[in-house]
């Protein structure tokens, strides 16, 4: 499924998001950047050792907050590595902090300039955030940002199963009834 956000595109596709050819991919991180399980895990393994190499150098994020590193064997020339909030409940500060994710993500490849970028759905697996909650914030998040700054010409989500993928497919056509 593809959509235009002004002047940009919006994707949704089922697959794996370590054989994008996006310039960029974001990796759904945890704190210390050192791997981890999920798309985390599949991002390292695909990349090589030079990633987390590169990752040990960072310091951790923090949660909601965004850095870069080189992709090493990965199609993609980048990886973003963000992580999100650990879900237990549903509040705003929780969905603030999924927000901050993608917004913080795509503020970093704008300031390298990148004009293409892979999501997963962040904080779906492990972090237990429930995928009707989180497909509405991350949709409206970056169709927001890519309408202010139509310099990201590509944002697609890579979504793993087919039930992540319709999450998100519901969730956009509500946001378009809706206007947003």
């Amino acid at each position: 499924m593809e959509v235009k956000i002004g002047s940009s595109i919006l994707e949704l596709t089922q697959g794996d998001i370590t054989q994008q050819d996006t310039e960029a991919i974001v990796n759904a991180a945890n704190r210390t950047l050192l791997g981890g399980g999920g798309v985390d895990g599949a991002i390292h393994r695909a990349a090589g050792p030079e990633l987390l190499a590169e990752c040990r150098t960072l310091g951790g994020c923090d949660t909601g907050d965004a850095v870069i590193t080189r992709g090493y064997r990965l199609k993609a020339r980048y990886v973003i590595h963000t992580v999100g909030p650990v879900y237990q409940t549903a509040n705003p500060a929780v969905e603030r902090l999924l927000e901050s994710a993608y917004k913080r993500s795509l503020e970093v490849a704008l300031a390298k300039g990148i004009r293409s970028v892979a999501f997963p759905s962040i904080s779906t697996g492990a972090y237990g955030y429930p995928l009707e909650e989180a497909a509405p914030v991350a949709l409206r998040t970056v169709m927001g940002f890519v309408r202010e700054h139509p310099e990201i010409e590509r944002v697609r989500f890579v979504l793993r199963s087919s039930g992540a993928l319709q999450a998100f497919e519901g969730a956009l056509g509500q946001l378009a009834s809706e206007g947003s």
